[in-house]
């Protein structure tokens, strides 16, 4: 394969989707878990009452079903795409808007739809970042020939793969870019506020059924799950890492398995170099390549945020508005990458085990965590519309008493787990009309 030709390809498909600035977009994926309200265990796949059960409850009201085989794996409607993780995850998909409110209708309009379905089987939607009951062991995979093919290969890498695939959930936020320079500087801004990020919306206080011996349990996941395709993407903190940087960042690295013509091909421990034809290739095989990997902060169509533990409403939103305050004001962009631009890849991993134990007292290049959030909380609160600023509402009376969510867990835990959970279950939420 001609190596040049193609870290050219892979750095003009980000070229070809740079957007102008009248047509920026936020695009959200939600995850959530789904679980019995007694025991608060997770609902299986499989069986009566089970997740394929309820995506075809979807169906019958107007969902379009998505199937592999025989199986339904996911749902269509409108503007919204819910799709399965590997341990049967609900992930909610959003189509992008500029718009949080828009973003917001189209959620409490999904949880109008799912919920009554889910409590008349006694089973609600938690937002948690790891399952507080259910053990790995004990969750059975998704019935879908690609995480067939990343469960065994995850034999060989880290000791947490297997709990990345199917005891965590995560919020995720898509953000456009329109040029080489404006990419540059969203990329290393959404890098280097990594542990940031991490801490701020941690919410994991328990883990395989016990209350965590350690902060950022899906941090820890990540950092011990395959080294060839999370954490920091290698360089991002480099002057000038831009689409070519990331183009070889993901042609040195294993995909794991390829489509290939509409087939799911594995490739073991090629690389993307060994089986990326750049001159004979579909746009939608490159597509799924750029998904096998998952740093911090990824390169797509966008540049997508991924550090966010899954959290209740309307928290979740908080996120959204802060990274589109931070990120889309050009003011707090700029003034962001000057208060970073000294920050080495060196410190924030140094920060990124720190965290782990220390939570939002934690030390990055010299200020608390705490304290950095509610900086750039109250910078984002600058850089959004007056009708918008309402969004960072819950996150700023959050950081006002010192907490995250983990820490707001661990305080109502004394009245036992689920007592201390029943804030991250969204059955109890008075949906908006």
């Amino acid at each position: 394969m001609d190596y040049k030709r193609q870290v050219d390809e892979i750095a003009n498909y980000f070229k070809v989707n740079e957007k102008s600035l009248d047509n920026f977009k936020i695009g959200v994926e939600l995850e959530h878990f789904v679980i019995d309200l007694d025991t608060l265990k997770t609902i299986s796949y499989y069986g009566d009452a089970g997740v394929a059960e309820t995506l075809k409850d979807l169906e019958k009201i107007g969902y379009k079903g998505m199937y592999e085989g025989q199986y339904i794996l996911g749902l269509t409607k409108g503007k919204k795409t819910v799709t399965l993780e590997p341990g049967s995850q609900f992930e909610l998909s959003i189509e992008a808007t500029i718009s949080i409110k828009e973003l917001e209708e189209e959620y409490l309009d999904f949880l109008n739809d799912v919920i009554p379905i889910l409590e008349r089987k006694n089973q609600g939607l938690m937002t948690v970042g790891y399952h507080p009951v259910t053990k790995i062991d004990e969750i059975k995979l998704l019935p879908k020939q690609r995480y067939d093919y990343m469960f065994n290969y995850f034999k060989t890498r880290g000791t947490h793969a297997h709990n990345m695939m199917k005891g965590t959930a995560a919020l995720q936020v898509s953000l456009d870019y329109s040029s080489e320079e404006d990419y540059r500087r969203k990329f290393r801004v959404a890098n280097a506020l990594s542990p940031v990020l991490f801490t701020l919306f941690e919410n994991a206080y328990y883990f395989e059924n016990e209350v965590s011996d350690i902060h950022n349990i899906r941090a820890f996941i990540w950092i011990n799950c395959d080294t060839d395709r999370s954490g920091i993407a290698e360089g991002a903190l480099d002057e000038g890492f831009g689409y070519k940087d990331y183009a070889e960042y993901i042609l040195n690295r294993p995909p794991i398995f390829i489509n290939k013509d509409g087939k799911e091909v594995f490739t073991g421990k090629q690389r993307v170099r060994d089986v990326f034809d750049p001159d004979n290739y579909k746009i939608n095989e490159l597509e799924h390549l750029l998904t096998m990997f998952f740093p911090d902060v990824r390169t797509k169509k966008y540049v997508e945020i991924r550090m966010m533990d899954s959290i209740p409403y309307p928290l979740n939103f908080s996120v959204i508005a802060l990274l589109k305050g931070l990120i889309y004001d050009e003011k707090n962009l700029n003034t962001l990458y000057e208060y970073t631009k000294d920050w080495d890849i060196e410190g924030l991993n140094k920060t990124r085990m720190e965290m782990m134990h220390k939570g939002l007292e934690t030390d990055l290049f010299g200020e608390r965590i705490l304290e950095i959030g509610r900086y750039i909380t109250s910078l984002a609160k600058e850089g959004l519309a007056d009708d918008e600023k309402h969004y960072l509402e819950p996150l700023e009376e959050m950081l006002r008493e010192g907490k995250n969510p983990y820490e707001i867990t661990k305080e109502r835990a004394k009245n036992g787990k689920k007592e201390a959970l029943q804030w991250c279950l969204l059955n109890n939420l008075v949906v908006k009309e």
